[in-house]
């Protein structure tokens, strides 16, 4: 039945306003909802089409609107935040446990509204319009990556059967296409065309990313916070840019600790008992970040072990850990490092002037370090070093889609 605003009369005016939470199933076309008064009961549940939502939630006296975090889960929650109402996204794996038995519309409307209902229940922020562009441009370049990093691999091996071999590296493509110009006679003009094709569908890619790239330097002169968490060894701009779009409110977390943990990049627990035992890092949570964060972390533990570290923790840790293990404790301490500036503000290094000022803080303001003459060319050395590797690698590493991190 389709609904419009005289149905309220049918389904019960009464029904309609004491229900506090609605529960919101998302779809393209076909939408469920479900009520739920302040005392947990079953105020009312109906479908609804893409058409008829906007109209019913104008009716709707200001309530809590919770819904999965998924695809069109940010632009619903601010046409409804528009109308009023509360929203509240929910991680998918927090309904599931209220599921009741079969899977329908209906009971997971229900669920949504019910697991909203819990106390101490977490939420996801809705994401703004600027962040999402953020975002989508992030995804994006990485598609393309990807899509080259494809491009580059089929060229190598199709040219590999006529006997043609350079080392494996992005910027060796450009060999692959001299020694096919210069030895003409073996490959036959019909694999030559394709190959040639092949080519330069990677040079249209290098331009689309290199455009993207563009666009980015762009949005990182008007953030201010982006240019904050650069200063950070090992975090270039395409991990600042990400974690700026991701976090939308750092004060969210209670500590660093806990934006660490939502990347995924702490041990597992396993305690029983009295007893704590860690594992492996748990691996949930962002996964964008944490790569780029594992990847940026690489020539900051290089450095340390080929230059020595001005920082005694940074320096026990690669000569104790094995170079990736390292480089998974460097990442999980500049985590900390990025939500304490997002959180509190300041930098690692003054903006505006040389590598090395008063106020520089190394990795951690509890570690924080004294410049003299006799470390302080070996500081710039290190900082200068992280800066120029961070971004190459992260772009060289982003491409090999069987190695990611």
């Amino acid at each position: 039945m389709t609904w419009h605003p005289a149905a309220r009369k049918q389904t019960g005016e009464k029904e309609m306003e004491r229900a506090s939470i609605i529960g919101l199933d998302l779809a393209k076309q076909v939408f469920q909802v479900h009520g739920i008064s302040k005392d947990g009961r079953k105020a009312f549940s109906r479908k609804l089409k893409r058409a008829e939502l906007h109209a019913f939630f104008k009716e709707q006296k200001a309530c809590i609107v919770a819904m999965e975090a998924t695809s069109g889960s940010h632009f619903w929650g601010r046409e409804i935040e528009k109308l009023g109402h509360t929203p509240r996204l929910i991680h998918a794996q927090y309904v599931k446990p209220f599921v009741k038995r079969q899977k329908s519309d209906a009971l997971d409307a229900e669920a949504i509204a019910v697991a909203a209902a819990q106390a101490g229940m977490r939420f996801v922020p809705v994401k703004s319009t600027e962040q999402q562009a953020i975002i989508t441009l992030m995804r994006a370049r990485t598609l393309f990556i990807r899509q080259r990093t494809s491009s580059i691999n089929a060229l190598r091996g199709l040219l590999g059967e006529f006997g043609f071999v350079v080392p494996s590296r992005t910027t060796n493509i450009v060999k692959l296409a001299q020694l096919l110009d210069t030895e003409e006679k073996r490959v036959p003009e019909p694999a030559r065309t394709v190959l040639r094709d092949v080519y330069q569908h990677i040079e249209a890619v290098n331009r689309q990313i290199a455009n993207m790239e563009r666009l980015i330097d762009e949005q990182i002169k008007l953030d201010t916070a982006i240019q904050r968490l650069m200063t950070i060894p090992g975090v270039g701009k395409i991990t600042a840019a990400t974690i700026c779009a991701s976090v939308i409110d750092p004060a969210l977390f209670k500590s660093a600790r806990h934006f660490s943990s939502w990347l995924g990049i702490t041990p597992r627990s396993f305690s029983s008992g009295g007893k704590q035992i860690f594992g492996r890092i748990s691996k949930r949570g962002n996964a964008e970040i944490r790569k780029l964060l594992v990847l940026g972390a690489f020539p900051v533990v290089s450095a340390a072990r080929r230059n020595g570290s001005p920082q005694p923790w940074l320096q026990s840790l690669v000569q104790r850990k094995p170079y990736k293990r390292a480089a998974v404790a460097v990442a999980n301490k500049t985590a900390r490092i990025a939500w304490a500036l997002l959180a509190k503000g300041g930098s690692i290094i003054p903006t505006g002037e040389a590598w090395i000022g008063s106020q520089y803080n190394g990795f951690s303001a509890s570690h924080s370090i004294t410049l003299t003459q006799g470390n302080q060319a070996l500081l710039v050395q290190i900082v200068k070093e992280v800066e120029q590797q961070a971004d190459g690698n992260v772009a060289r590493f982003c491409g090999h889609s069987h190695r990611q991190t």
